[in-house]
């Protein structure tokens, strides 16, 4: 079978790993990677060769080749909702990674650029938008919308019928109650319980653990 060739935009940790998972578990063949010129410093990355973003449609053009943007949440996933519009002015069109162990149940179809890992739950009726990175291991509840633009981390539990609006951030281990809202630019940090609707723009981190004044060795286990 003919592989799709694609490029990714990026040369960091995330570009490695997708550059690993689309090698091991998809069908498309990645020939290139790109970033902007001004970071193109050296000629190949992966063994593969490293093109600027600005050059990339003269010797990968749009109607042979496809892009993933590979990049983390940095801005509250605005450079990567940008990198996401350029390439759509470019011409391109944008693939998806969904992994073949994860547990996709729900009868309606990612967006385009999402990242979505091994071990996560996707429920009946959930709805996930473009550009969403689901690290592995998550939960994602019935009838929840997971809007584009968002990055949720490892082991998150998103309950049933929840709204994710655009461009949050939620750390690893964080629960998002039945119902809640999380509105747009929203940062729930690792280990948070979230309840109630959050605010556009706010940040919510959970207690933290407090170190006791013994040794290991004096506790009974």
């Amino acid at each position: 079978m003919n592989k799709q060739k694609i490029i990714i935009f990026g040369t960091g940790d995330i570009a490695q790993i997708a550059n690993y998972y689309f090698e091991i578990d998809s069908d498309y063949d990645v020939v290139a990677f790109t970033v902007d010129k001004a970071y193109c410093k050296e000629s190949t990355y992966e063994n593969k060769p490293l093109i600027a973003f600005e050059d990339i449609h003269n010797i990968y053009p749009p109607d042979s080749y496809k892009l993933f943007i590979a990049l983390s949440y940095a801005q509250m996933n605005k450079l990567r909702e940008l990198k996401y519009h350029e390439a759509k002015t470019k011409g391109y069109q944008l693939v998806s990674y969904i992994s073949s162990k994860c547990t996709y149940l729900s009868q309606f179809k990612a967006g385009d650029n999402c990242f979505i890992f091994e071990d996560n739950t996707i429920q009946p009726f959930v709805k996930i938008g473009d550009n969403v990175t689901l690290w592995s291991g998550n939960h994602i509840g019935h009838h929840s919308i997971i809007e584009s633009h968002n990055f949720i981390s490892s082991h998150v539990v998103i309950s049933g019928h929840c709204h994710i609006e655009s461009n949050c951030f939620i750390g690893v281990n964080a629960t998002i109650g039945h119902q809640v809202k999380i509105a747009s630019a929203t940062l729930v940090g690792a280990g948070s319980i979230i309840t109630k609707n959050t605010d556009p723009c706010s940040v919510y981190v959970p207690a933290k653990s407090v170190k006791l004044d013994k040794n290991s060795n004096e506790i009974k286990l």
